[in-house]
Parts: structure tokens; sequence; C-alpha cells
């Protein structure tokens, strides 16, 4: 666009994945993600930066420390608030693009002064759970330190709607679709249920900036995002989630817009995409033309890798057929960590600022694998990879991990201590616990099993939740649902031998796996917890609700631990009370509103003299500014609770209770007990299990329609 001057360029500065609170515990390594993103931050106050713009994956965890949060808040506040007033103006409807209480940019609120706006998207590490469907960026939001958008309420249905932001003559459209489970992401996208917004007026003098946070690479058939999938008329994305830098725009022709990948901020594992270095950019849009200044991360810790193969090394080539030869191969491989110990601390020098340079430099990671395997029969005699890595205790940040050792082939599987059969020796090498999924790690040592009741899909998405999300709970809620689903399924199979009864829980295994790798088949998230026992001590005992048997598994059960608890007041008020005549009287019920239940939107059409703002969907050419959700209603029906009528004589109440107390009645149940905490036990027998429920197939419209249609391509736009 000619004719356009410096005060029309918005100048933006683009990271992604700062992982803040990762290995927090650590007592080297705790504060290397909260430096390295107050190093960011102060680099958007120093270079006087119009906007930040964050990829994704600001915390490391969707439940962060204290700590964390702190430090993040902290940085905010020193760096983005400020009397300089922000230039950029906003010019779409800004409750259709930031929720919550505070449904506008921070910049625009009279209470606050903000002179560097913060856009953030969330990723798959600091996502929205729990009790509200709440995020970590929804605290920092409220607080007016971070601007969320790019929500995906429903990930079957996506509609994507950009801010509009201008400064000067300059218009940026920023668009931001947060993190969503790439193999349903992908299936979404297919059935053409994604839809892109864009303004009506002017399409061809807006910048169209995206950020997304998903697999950028095609790790499995549809566990990524393809580039073709976005719409033709992008001129930038900003890839986040691969924590690779590859910070220079990379030019697709075929949809005709550039991808960026800024990586992490922060080394979260030891691979070699993680070694490579660190860095931010700053984005100067003008017009339609953009260009990137990449800038290094200074306070990054230094990591340095390499990999060696023992039967190609001059110096070892020989020792497999060697007796004794241990301490001569430690040596050999001590002394290439001492060289990489030196390459770090050199690189790091060489970043540093001359009066920075003097300093002395920061433990380095370190990572050498070593393949070790040997031809014509011999054997390498390798020292203990953890003994070996407490060799450079006071030289390296990571003390336990420096070495790897791994086979390139094995013959033959191994088996565990207890019968197991276990993965290749290849497959477990490449396992590394910072780099590989929960479920990949999971399915790894499951596929080799023979698994008769529980789905294998299941189960390790039910540990990823467990460890990945701090789900307490969710291992017993995956247990307990296939257990009812199975027992479901075999009462209506009648009458059958042992073999017919294999192979049908065989067969519903299979279909529970095959409902749940369609996102046919969905996960429990409500539960209910039973109340807090009068003898729980939280300072000892712990949380309440995160003690096994704390959840109420079925209706019947709850209600069963709410007649308990009628009876045993009512008993407590008729101690000591003289008897009374019988009264009768008719328990009242209390209508509640249904759970669940969502009211429809109404379709609403506002007339703005703005002709800049109105959104039209990028496929159909029509405005659709609301969507319509599906009403839901689940009514629940409490029974009418027991009586308790009162004794004649409070002798005789004694006995009576006691009389009752001594009788138990004994039901068949086809479920196994399952551990509970003592406190939650019932006196009189165990928590009735294994109660069906058709709360086991997802209620969600997942099915496949035909795939969208191709995405139209603009003219190329240039890059300076």
């Amino acid at each position: 666009m000619p004719g356009l001057m410096p005060a029309d360029t918005i100048r933006i500065l683009v990271a992604t994945d700062s992982h803040v609170g990762y290995n927090e515990r650590d007592h080297i390594r705790g504060d290397d993600s909260w430096r390295s993103f107050h190093e960011i931050m102060c680099l958007a106050k120093e270079r006087d930066v119009d906007m930040v713009l964050l990829g994704g994956d600001l915390f490391h965890e969707n439940k962060p420390s204290r700590k964390s949060m702190y430090q993040v808040m902290r940085s905010l506040r020193m760096n983005c608030l400020g009397e300089k007033p922000c230039e950029l103006e906003v010019l779409s409807d800004m409750s259709e693009n930031f929720q919550g209480a505070f449904n506008h940019v921070n910049y625009e609120d009279p209470d606050i002064n903000i002179s560097i706006p913060v856009f953030s998207i969330h990723g798959n590490h600091d996502d929205p759970s729990g009790d509200g469907h709440f995020a970590a960026l929804d605290l920092l939001q409220v607080s007016g330190l971070v601007n969320y958008f790019g929500r995906t309420p429903e990930s079957d249905n996506i509609q994507i709607k950009p801010v509009l932001l201008q400064k000067g003559s300059t218009k940026l459209a920023l668009y931001g679709m947060s993190n969503v489970r790439d193999e349903r992401l992908f299936r979404t996208f297919r059935d053409g249920k994604v839809k892109f917004f864009q303004p009506r007026m002017q399409k061809e003098d807006w910048f169209n900036l995206m950020t997304v946070h998903q697999n950028h690479h095609s790790y499995t058939e549809t566990g990524y995002l393809p580039e073709n999938f976005l719409p033709g008329f992008l001129d930038l994305v900003v890839w986040g989630h691969e924590h690779e830098s590859l910070i220079d725009p990379k030019y697709n022709p075929e949809m005709n817009f550039h991808v960026m990948q800024p990586g992490s901020s922060v080394a979260t594992s030891l691979m070699p995409g993680e070694a490579a270095p660190k860095h931010v950019a700053i984005l100067s849009v003008t017009g339609r033309d953009f260009k990137v200044q990449p800038m290094r991360l200074k306070t990054v810790r230094p990591f340095a890798m390499k990999e060696i193969v023992l039967s190609e090394e001059k110096e070892t080539k020989a020792l497999a057929k060697r007796q004794d030869h241990r301490a001569e191969l430690t040596r050999y491989l001590m002394a290439i960590v001492d060289e990489l110990i030196e390459q770090a601390a050199q690189e790091w020098r060489e970043i540093q600022e001359d009066e920075d340079a003097d300093e002395e430099p920061p433990k380095p990671l370190i990572r050498l694998r070593v393949e070790y395997s040997a031809p014509g029969g011999g054997i390498y005699d390798c020292e203990n990879p953890q003994r070996f890595s407490n060799r450079f205790v006071e030289k390296v940040a990571n003390t336990n991990d420096v070495i790897q050792f791994y086979r390139k082939k094995a013959s033959a599987s191994r088996k565990a201590a207890s019968g197991a059969d276990m993965p290749e020796a290849s497959v477990l090498a490449q396992l590394a616990v910072d780099s590989v999924r929960i479920e990949k790690l999971v399915r790894e040592f499951l596929e080799a099993q023979n698994l008769t009741i529980l789905p294998q899909n299941l189960f390790g998405d039910a540990v990823s939740q467990f460890v990945d999300k701090d789900d307490k709970h969710a291992m017993e809620m995956f247990v307990q649902d296939s257990l009812k689903s199975q027992i479901k399924h075999l009462m209506g199979v009648g009458e059958a031998d042992e073999a017919d009864l294999m192979d049908a829980v065989d067969q519903h295994r299979s279909t529970m796996e095959e409902k749940f790798a369609a996102g046919e088949l969905k996960r429990r998230r409500k539960v209910k917890v039973k109340p807090k026992p009068a003898n729980w001590n939280s300072d000892v005992d712990g949380n309440c609700s995160d003690a096994p048997g704390a959840l109420i598994l079925s209706d019947e059960e709850g209600q069963q631990d709410e007649d308990q608890d009628d009876v045993a007041s009512v008993s407590a008020r008729m101690r000591g009370k003289v008897a009374a005549p019988k009264k009768s009287a008719v328990p009242s019920k209390k209508a509640g509103p249904a759970k669940g239940a969502q009211g429809k939107k109404k379709v609403v059409e506002e007339e703005s003299d703005e002709e800049d703002i109105l959104m039209i969907d990028s496929d159909e050419g029509e405005s659709q500014l609301f969507v319509k959700p599906s009403a839901s209603v689940r009514a629940t029906k409490n029974p009418a609770r027991r009586r308790a009528s009162p004794t004649k004589r409070a002798g005789a109440a004694s006995r009576g209770r006691a009389t009752a107390a001594a009788k138990s009645q004994s039901k068949l149940d086809f479920s196994q007990p399952s551990f509970s905490h003592p406190k939650f036990q019932r006196k009189g027998g165990n928590p009735k299990m294994g109660e069906l429920g058709n709360d086991e197939i997802s209620d969600d419209d997942d099915a496949f329609e035909p795939a969208p249609s191709t995405a139209t391509v603009r003219p190329a736009r240039s890059k300076r």
C-alpha cells in the first residue's frame, strides 16, 4: 500500500510455548522457564512494540502453581502497565472475541493503564478444565493482564472470528484457534465444520494473521493439522506447539501464505529440536506487507547434544571383542561429555553482551546418545547410565540423564520380571519421558499385552488425564465405566457358555475402542462427590474429594448416602426426648431447575456506521453472528426420603438400633469391590458397585459429512 508512514506500522512481538512452571521443583533448573518469559516481556518493553502475541502453552500445567502464577503476573505488570497510550483501535465486536465478565480488551478498560496489550490463546498444557471450564488464562484476563481469545467451546463446530485492529492506515485481522485434540480437529476440518469469518468490506486491505497450537507434522495419519486445511486468504500463520525454532517464515506456494514457527523458550526434553537456539521475533506489519526480525534469547540455559555409534568410532571399534574394557570405554565417553560442556559454555558467551560475557556460564544441559550394538558377536560393557551421569554433578544441570544408551536392533522381545511382554529395546530407547505423550507410552506397553476387559485407548487416555491434568479420579471412573458397560452388554447376551461369554467381552471391548477412536464415546467430566465425613481431618487426611471412594458412582448410591445421613440426624434428635404420639407428615418435594438445560440464543442483528466491522462467513458469504446450541435438558428426580418414627422409650430406641445394626441383608452383586478410604465406607457392608448406566455413549454429533470445499487462493502478497 503506497504512501504509508512508520506511524502506520503495527509492531508485534511473537512468542510461543513459554511453559512457565516446567520442572520448577528442580533446584538447578526450577527458575529457567519464568526467567525466559521475563526476558521476552522485557524485550517487548525495550523495543516499544504495540502488542505481544502468545501462541499457547504459557504455563506448563493447566493448574499452575502459585509461584508460576506469581512470576507471570509480576512480569506482565512490570512490562505491560504504563502511561504510554496504546495506539491500536479495536473495530470488531469485542463481546464476540472475549468471553467472561470483562468482554473487552484490557487497554480500553478505564480502570487499568495498559501500554502493551498481550493477546494469547491456550495450548494443550494450559487448556481449560474442571468446574466452570476455566483456564489459567481466565485468571490473567479477569485481572486485566492478558486478552484471552481464540476459544474453542465446541470442538466439533468451530467458528473463528477475528479481532479487528487498526493503527493509522494499517488494518490487522487477528485470528486465533486454541488447541483442540488433533484427531478430533482433523475430522472437524474434514467434515467442513470449521468456519472462518472475514470483514465484509475492504477485504483486500486487511492483513490476516492467525495463530494456532497444533501438531505441525504428521506423527500419525490424523494426528496433526495440515496447512492446506487453513483458508487461503491468510497472510501469515504463527504455529505453536512445535518446540523447534524455525523463526524465518516459510512460504507455502499451494496456500499462498507464510508459516512461522517460533518454537519454545525453554527446553522441556533432551531432543535435537530443543538443542537449536531459542528465538522470538518482532513482526512489523505495514499495510499488506510484513517483515520479521528474529531475536535470540540470552537467558536460555545452554544445551549441547551429540550422537555417536561405538562400532563406527575409531577409538572404540575394537573394544567389543576385548575383555574388561568398561573403564576405557567410560573414559572415552567422559571425554566427549567434557567437550560438550565446553562447547555449550562457549556458545553461551558468544551471545551475551560485553558486560555479561565475563559472568560464569550456567550449568548446561548435556545429552550424549550412544548406539552400542556390537557387530560380529562382540559386546560393549557400558557403565550404568545413572552412575555415569552422576560423575558430572557439579558440571551439568541434568545430573541423572546425561547419557542414553540404545541398540539399533533387537533380535527378540524382552520380558519383564512379572512375565509380561515388553517392547523391544529399540522402542524403549526412543521413549524418553520428556518427549513422548502418555497415551503413546501406554500404547507401546499394552500392545504386547492381552487386555480382555478394559479398552486400550481409553486406558491410555485415563492415564494421560491422571498424569497431565492431575485428575485424581480418572482411573477410578475409567474402570467403573468400563465394567458397567461390559456388565450391561453381558446381561443382554442371555444363556451362553464360558467361551461365548469371553467372545462377547472381547467383541464389546473392541467396539468401545472403535467408538472412542471415532469420538463417539465420551468421558465423564462432571462427577458427584460424597459429603465430607464428620471425622475427617483435612490437615491429616488431605483433600476430602481426592480420597479413594469419594466419588458417587451411581444415583442409588448417592441416595443411600443421603438416607443414612437423614436417619442419623433424626436418631440424634430423638435421643433424650420423651415419646411423642405418631404424626403423619407428607414429605415436600422441591422442584428445582433441570441441570444442564441450555436456552436458545436469539439471533440479533445490529446496524453500525462502521462498515469494516461487519463479519461474513468466508465460505457462505452471509453473516452468522451467533450459534444456536442444541437444548439438552436432563431432569433428575429425587425419591422421597425415608421417614423416621420416634420410639416410645429411650431404652427401647437404643435396643432397636442395636437390633437393626446386627441384621444385614446380602445381595447378589456382579461388580468387583474397589478400594475406598475407610472414612468413606458405610457401616454394614461395602458401597454398592457395578450399577448400569447409559452415559457411556456420547450425545455429541460427531458423524462424518462431506468434506469442505477448497479454499480460494488470492494473489501473492509481498514480504519485505
